[in-house]
């Protein structure tokens, strides 16, 4: 078992308080669809649809469930609008499983045969790159392992110094190198003292700019071709971080991020002060490519393994 997969009793409450926001509204609206109704028709299905649109799943994942609702409402004749919401759960449940999210093992320590395992973070600034980071980094030396961070982003003086300050106050190195300066030196120089110490995790940041699409390729790029010379399987995982409660516009960065370099998970912060938490829904659907973490709130245990199963708990409520 990873890190911190176990789901405990703080993490569900942590959860349920999370998503609450969000399922306050969508079953809000929900209510007020299917008021004076007593069947799940065409009337209720359009209502339903602009519903799961607006909270943010997406459209094309949204066509995706209101057929599946429309083919069990065509072979079962009659559904009750009282039936609607574990008829939305199961659907939801089924395309996050379809979609393998929420059963990606936390396996960042389970490859320890190949020391450092090697985190690069992407994604754009403000989205919450290096708080995920710092909260990475506490939960991995809680675990017991030996971590070292890279501050590649070194077109921002304040990137660099945040993500210092997060290495004090989780008490790990933070290598660094002067502004301005080449982000694959600084992670040829951050995996080299890692791997010199016998260090067990390395987290690279990287700039969080959105420039044109093969700027950012190049850049990236480089910054894993320089870390392949210090250790040839790096990076071991692309850690996409996006902003949940921007909505549409962590959709259109996922497709800018996943064109330039190979996302291999996703990171969805800020869900707790947000009403669409939805977007976890289609961007699961939409990229194939695991929502690995999902972010609660501020403090050091709020970033938690991303569970399918407990997320739809949270969202509908538990059975």
């Amino acid at each position: 078992m990873g890190f911190f997969s176990f789901f405990s009793k703080e993490k569900k409450e942590t959860l349920d308080k999370g998503l609450s926001k969000t399922k306050e509204s969508f079953f809000g609206k929900i209510a007020r669809a299917i008021v004076g109704k007593k069947q799940v028709d065409d009337d209720v299905l359009d209502n339903l649809e602009e519903i799961l649109v607006t909270s943010d799943v997406g459209v094309d994942t949204t066509l995706k469930i209101i057929q599946r609702i429309e083919e069990r409402v065509k072979r079962d004749k009659y559904v009750n609008t009282d039936e609607l919401n574990s008829i939305l759960r199961e659907e939801i449940g089924a395309l996050l499983t379809e979609n393998n999210s929420g059963e990606i093992a936390d396996f960042s320590l389970e490859h320890q045969d190949k020391k450092p395992y090697v985190i690069m973070v992407v994604g754009v600034n403000g989205v919450g790159k290096t708080t995920t980071i710092g909260k990475l980094a506490y939960q991995f030396k809680k675990a017991g392992k030996s971590v070292y961070l890279g501050a590649a982003d070194t077109f921002r003086a304040a990137a660099v110094e945040q993500l210092v300050i997060w290495g004090e106050r989780v008490g790990v190195p933070v290598i660094k190198q002067n502004m301005g300066a080449d982000p694959a030196s600084v992670a040829f120089d951050t995996l080299s003292s890692a791997v010199a110490n016998n260090a067990d995790v390395v987290i690279i940041d990287t700039a969080g700019r959105l420039h044109n699409k093969v700027g950012l390729m190049n850049e990236l790029t480089k910054i894993k071709n320089v870390m392949q010379k210090v250790v040839p399987h790096a990076p071991n995982e692309v850690l996409l971080v996006l902003d949940g409660s921007t909505g549409q516009n962590a959709f259109e960065q996922a497709k800018q991020f996943t064109l330039a370099t190979e996302v291999s998970a996703m990171a969805v912060t800020k869900l707790d002060g947000t009403a669409k938490g939805g977007v976890v829904i289609g961007i699961s659907d939409q990229f194939k490519i695991p929502v690995k973490y999902i972010g609660l709130g501020e403090g050091m245990e709020d970033l938690q393994l991303f569970d399918k199963n407990e997320f739809v708990d949270s969202l509908f409520g538990t059975n």
